[in-house]
């Protein structure tokens, strides 16, 4: 960010240093001082409790700066996906719970650990409501249930592509429930969409239109696997940035497949 981003109002800004400097899961003592020194933050209280630490010098170089570059700076070295490799669920949370503060000034925390630009809030009610609003979108299309059963609205309001992976994996649970299979990925809907012994039909597959019409079905199903699921599975640092109206796509399509797949019980 090389614009010169105005201060973070102070309530923001105590909220972010309260979830860096969280006893269990923020920065130790020693990467608050070693982060505040790459960004060339003042590190003014180093005796104080962590987050009273990070609050005072992020406060003191916005006074005397008049900007933010540098606190976001902190958060994005502080956020490196390289820091936590074997520690995701640590990110996970640190990362959470940062957007539900910097939704306030407009900006979003990536797995990428950059920012991306978002819908600024202005109040926790307006926060939470955007998953009320991606809800009534769903259901406006008339999405099918089984999206609402995996994709919790905690998860709708803070991670499209999580939302969208989650979704993806109730494909392959609703199928083996269907058939009984334990398979999963490729093999599971090849063997539970076999022409010769299907254990699941879109059609009666009396004419090689209807034939043709299962075999699309069945790699439809694959192709939405291999472009979200397994991408997040067997490589966990690519990241999709989903915006709303990708992920409203995404879902139709996952509830198209859900309706085809109920539509003879």
């Amino acid at each position: 960010m090389s614009d010169r981003i105005p201060p973070i109002d102070g309530s923001v800004l105590e909220g972010i240093s309260k979830t860096l400097g969280d006893t269990n899961n923020g920065l130790t003592g020693l990467e608050i001082g070693k982060f505040l020194l790459e960004v060339n933050i003042p590190d003014i209280d180093s005796v104080n409790t962590k987050w009273k630490r990070l609050y005072n010098a992020f406060v003191d170089f916005q006074n005397r700066n008049h900007i933010s570059n540098n606190i976001l700076k902190f958060i994005n070295k502080s956020m490196s996906p390289a820091r936590f490799v074997g520690k995701n669920e640590q990110f996970e949370f640190l990362r959470a719970e940062l957007n539900k503060r910097l939704v306030f000034i407009g900006l979003e925390l990536s797995e990428r650990g950059k920012f991306i630009k978002t819908e600024e809030a202005t109040t926790i009610t307006e926060a939470q409501q955007r998953a009320s609003r991606l809800v009534g979108k769903l259901e406006l299309r008339n999405v099918h249930p089984t999206i609402y059963k995996y994709c919790s609205a905690e998860l709708l309001a803070e991670n499209y592509f999580h939302t969208v992976f989650e979704a993806t994996k109730s494909i392959a649970e609703t199928i083996r429930q269907r058939t009984g299979l334990t398979e999963d990925g490729s093999e599971l809907i090849d063997k539970a969409f076999s022409i010769r012994n299907p254990l699941i039909q879109i059609n009666d597959l009396s004419t090689e239109t209807k034939e043709s019409e299962h075999k699309g079905f069945a790699n439809l199903i694959k192709g939405v696997f291999g472009m979200f699921r397994n991408t997040t599975a067997h490589s966990p640092r690519i990241i999709w940035e989903f915006n709303e109206n990708d992920a409203l796509d995404i879902l139709s399509t996952i509830s198209l497949i859900h309706r085809r797949l109920n539509i003879n019980e």
